[in-house]
């Protein structure tokens, strides 16, 4: 028995070591959660219905540009949100033909519900299957590109995963600037180029003369000394000839002689081409640069542009500059987002919950190895020493998994504690009760680590199993919980049944040992 003692010591010395040597320095290997350190705590809810109405347009939008490309004269492309219905009107009934081929392209999501206007056109209705996935896409892709943004923003371990069919959670640990992070988060980002109406004023289209297929968008300008905003009204036209989609990159940069922030951005091959042929198509007309339907820029196309680079100007600063790369670099969101829940839990806040935390630990602890001490006198002292091993082994776990440690996840700790102490007394009991019935000390100690070890397995593993389930299904502060609670699961098996036993062995192994203080 005692010759396993020459691989037990080694093995036990090597998780020790290896658990306080992956826990130290603790303040640096062992991430604090939003409750312990502060920072937002924000619940964003997608309109996945903006993102059914925008493919709605764009599938509109596409049919149109395809049928004008085979030289067919369109009366108007319509579309009705309410019912999700595209609707295609043609100047002369005898070109429902290429319509009719076109939608072939489209028949996976669109069901086609007959002719209208006297046989001139086409209805067609989004399918329900069609709608749903893209419900889904626009949480799904929102998720990802808040990832994104926060991720270039620079917060440490961020929390940002789904709730439900239509939520995301995001949580940032030691943010300091909330509303920034609002903004950054929130904004739809969305980027197109839009041809300004120079037909008419501005002015007069707000009259109530608005051309059918334009609409009036705000340049929105800031007197930086008087904090005045003007509003400039712009007449620019619905279709957008290119979208942010098309973007390959985007950099803050400064010009040359007012040393002024501007975003420049460059788009790929694709945007590159159809930009290229935009403003040849369109020299000394106006370009309108939109970001979220707001003009920043309308420069006037003074010859073709190659190469695909832009820039986009409008009174930065610095911060605003880089945020504004950062969100466009990221992708727009594929439909906007409203703020649910926004909670901002302050760094002394978060201090006053550790102090308050390793305080209950600590009481807890002694509080327990007194009692234990008192009670199983030596052997006492052997589970004592198991539990702080247990502690150890739970800190370098938590240091090498990068877990971050919450509330939940300090009562869970103490929970460990607890239950690591809950097995070291079923196997003391079962001790008591073979040195009861005359065996001798080695005898009752191997009775009674071998009776009591089913009942700990079994209470342990059903814990271990309702951790994962909690985990798996929990959100936030109850997957900190589960983790803390796994491993402390794991690692109190070992102490408790493993060092523990190893400890009684060492000492019998050393002299010959008739009665046991238990």
């Amino acid at each position: 028995m005692f010759t396993d003692l020459k691989w037990k010591i080694p093995l036990i010395l090597f998780v020790v070591l290896g658990s306080a040597f992956l826990a130290y320095p603790l303040q640096d290997k062992i991430a604090l959660g939003l409750d312990l350190q502060g920072g937002m705590h924000l619940v964003l809810e997608v309109q996945t219905e903006k993102a059914v109405e925008a493919s709605l347009e764009r599938i509109a939008s596409d049919i149109k540009r395809e049928i004008e490309n085979e030289d067919y004269e369109v009366d108007r492309v319509s579309t009705d949100l309410v019912n999700k219905t595209v609707t295609v009107l043609m100047v002369d009934a005898m070109d429902l033909e290429p319509v009719e081929e076109i939608m072939k392209n489209y028949t996976a999501y669109m069901k086609n519900e007959g002719k209208v206007r006297e046989g001139r056109g086409y209805k067609f209705s989004l399918s329900k299957e069609e709608e749903k996935r893209i419900q889904q896409n626009a949480v799904s892709q929102g998720l990802e590109t808040i990832r994104n943004r926060v991720d270039q923003f620079g917060v440490a371990e961020p929390t940002i995963q789904a709730q439900g069919e239509r939520r995301i959670l995001i949580q940032l640990p030691g943010i300091k600037d909330a509303e920034r992070a609002i903004k950054l988060i929130g904004k739809t980002a969305r980027l197109d180029f839009k041809m300004v109406d120079e037909s008419i004023s501005a002015e007069t289209a707000l009259n109530g003369s608005i051309p059918d297929g334009d609409q009036i968008l705000y340049k929105r300008e800031e007197n930086l000394e008087t904090g005045e905003v003007t509003k400039t009204p712009f007449l620019v036209k619905k279709r957008t000839v290119l979208t942010g989609e098309t973007l390959s990159g985007a950099d803050v940069r400064y010009d040359t002689e007012f040393n002024e922030p501007y975003v420049a951005i460059t788009f790929n091959s694709i945007g590159a081409m159809i930009f290229q042929e935009v403003t040849r198509e369109n020299v000394k007309k106006r370009l309108a640069i939109v970001l979220d339907d707001h003009v920043y820029s309308a420069p006037v196309i003074q010859e073709e542009i190659a190469g695909g680079r832009a820039q986009i100007t409008g009174q930065f600063t610095t911060e605003e500059a880089r945020d504004l790369a950062i969100v466009l670099r990221a992708g727009a969101l594929p439909a906007p987002v409203v703020i649910l829940e926004n909670r901002t839990v302050g760094p002394s806040l978060g201090k006053d919950s550790i102090e308050q935390g390793v305080q209950s630990i600590l009481l807890g602890f002694v509080l327990v190895m007194v009692f234990i001490v008192i009670y199983y006198k030596f052997s006492g002292i052997v589970a004592v020493m198991a539990l702080l091993l247990n502690l150890v082994l739970m800190l370098g776990a938590l240091a090498y998994f990068g877990a971050a440690l919450t509330l939940p996840g300090i009562a869970g700790v103490l929970l460990t504690v607890g239950m690591a102490i809950d097995a070291n007394v079923l196997i003391f009991e079962r001790i008591r009760e073979e040195t009861r019935v005359g065996k001798t000390v080695r005898a009752a100690i191997d009775a009674g680590y071998a009776k009591a070890f089913s009942t700990i397995v079994d209470a342990n593993l059903t814990t271990f199993i309702a951790a994962v389930v909690l985990f798996q299904f929990g959100t936030g502060p109850v997957k900190g919980f589960a983790i803390t609670l796994c491993i402390g699961i794991a690692a109190s098996m070992f102490t408790a049944v493993f060092v523990s036993r190893a400890v009684f062995d060492i000492v019998m192994s050393r002299k010959k040992i008739t009665s046991l203080s238990i």
